[in-house]
């Protein structure tokens, strides 16, 4: 018997798998035959496939990371807009969207395809936002882009377009399961960053259009 929690369980299955796309993995393959995990920063993400193999690669990456996160929570909104509502509570739904969420989350930078390695989730974490709540992701946006015009450093944007996002969803009163995913996945992402804080501490950490040669 079909259960609505074998079915929700389903969604965040789905949602890992498409986390786990490994996208910047296959063009470090295929368009610059190396594993982009040995150079580096060591991540798939689009930050280090920009550095290493250039920026038309780093874009298609970006776009398809983003995609997967927003492909994610999708699937939950068409499965409630188009299948009848007894086959999964509709008091379930923001909760399933927080689950999907942070499953596609956690699947970009555990990827099963390699080895639980991947990137750091912040382009996946964006295409959420843009699902989730489109405001939330304009102000994880903005936070980004003022901090990269001042500081030209990604890391650093990153990390406080994660904590903008934090505050963010809790000055706009968004719902529970959505302060949860901002939480969980802002401290995450931040974490992720952990050897970039530690060279923004020692005033090593490249800036756009410089290299990182020691992997970490």
């Amino acid at each position: 018997m079909i259960t609505p929690l074998i079915i929700a369980s389903l969604f965040v299955l789905i949602a890992y798998l498409l986390g786990s796309l490994p996208t910047g993995y296959l063009a470090g393959r295929y368009l610059g035959g190396i594993d982009i995990r040995e150079y580096g920063s060591g991540s798939t993400g689009a930050t280090n496939v920009l550095r290493t193999i250039g920026k038309k690669a780093a874009s298609a990456v970006l776009a398809i990371d983003l995609l997967k996160g927003s492909l994610a929570l999708l699937l939950v909104n068409f499965f409630y807009a188009f299948v009848p509502g007894e086959l999964v509570p509709t008091s379930w739904q923001s909760w399933l969207i927080t689950a999907t969420a942070l499953a596609v989350v956690l699947g970009h930078s555990k990827s099963i395809w390699l080895n639980f390695t991947g990137g750091k989730s912040v382009a996946t974490s964006l295409g959420v936002l843009l699902v989730m709540n489109p405001i939330l992701a304009l102000g994880a946006l903005t936070a980004f882009g003022i901090v990269l015009a001042i500081s030209r450093i990604v890391s650093l944007s990153s990390i406080s377009a994660a904590i903008a996002v934090i505050i963010l969803t809790i000055v706009l009163e968004q719902p529970l399961p959505y302060v949860l995913f901002a939480a969980i996945a802002g401290v995450y992402v931040i974490v992720r960053h952990r050897s970039n804080i530690q060279r923004l501490l020692a005033g090593e950490e490249p800036k756009i259009g410089q290299k990182l040669q020691e992997n970490n």
